[in-house]
Order: C-alpha cells, then structure tokens, then sequence
C-alpha cells in the first residue's frame, strides 16, 4: 500500500500532528470556558446612583442603588438601571471578546462565532437587523 518507507512516516507524522492539534485546542476551550463561567460584568449610572452586575449569561446577578436615586421619580430609576444593565452588558461582551481572542487568536472562526453568539445575546439591537422588529 505505501511505496517507501518515508510516505509511511510522513503520514504518521501528520496524524500525530492532528493529534495534538485537537488536544491543544481541546485544552484550550475548556480554560475558555472556565474563565468565561466566571466572568461577571459591572457598569455604575452616570450618576453613580446605582450599580449593576451580569453573570456570564448577561443575567442580573446584583443590584446596588444608592439612597441619592430615591430623589429621582421610579420612571427616572427604572429608565437608568435599563440603561446601566445594558453597559454592563458591553463590559461582560467586552471581556468575553479579549479572554477568547486572547486564548483563540482573534483569527480563530471558532472565537469570532463564539463572540457573535454572545453579542446577539447581550446586545440584541447590534446583533442582528431582525431583533430591532
């Protein structure tokens, strides 16, 4: 089946390199993921009357208001803390992007499509023309 002996060893070589391509990249999507799991983003209002924290899924995780945003009407604070989720939002897109370029390459269509999962999610009016219906 194989005419020499160095076609042989050329094909292995290239099977081992295979190899470890996928358990390189094997190992680093699982260090991707537990530091994405751990990620939380913050943003405080331009006011710094109230502080918002995300999880990794952009879920609401804390909320801090400061007793200056009883003076504002409920419309005023329901409108800012909207507003402090979403750039909270952009801070956890933000360090998802640098962690998985970062360990990736920026290059990598696996990140690029993990990134755009993620900004789809967290900011649905950039993410897609449809989510502005």
């Amino acid at each position: 089946m194989w005419a020499d002996e160095a076609a042989l060893d050329e094909a292995t070589r290239r099977l081992d390199d295979w190899e470890a391509s996928i358990a390189n990249r094997a190992t680093r999507a699982k260090e991707l993921s537990s530091q994405v799991q751990a990620m939380r983003g913050t943003a405080t209002s331009p006011d710094r009357t109230i502080q918002v924290t995300v999880d990794s899924s952009g879920l609401l995780v804390d909320l801090r208001l400061d007793e200056r945003a009883r003076q504002n009407s409920a419309a005023h604070t329901a409108r800012q803390i909207l507003a402090t989720t979403r750039a909270a939002h952009a801070d956890l897109l933000s360090r998802i992007t640098e962690a998985t370029t970062g360990i990736l390459g920026a290059e990598d269509p696996t990140a690029a499509a993990l990134v755009e999962s993620y900004r789809r999610r967290l900011d649905p009016d950039r993410g897609t023309p449809d989510a502005r219906r």
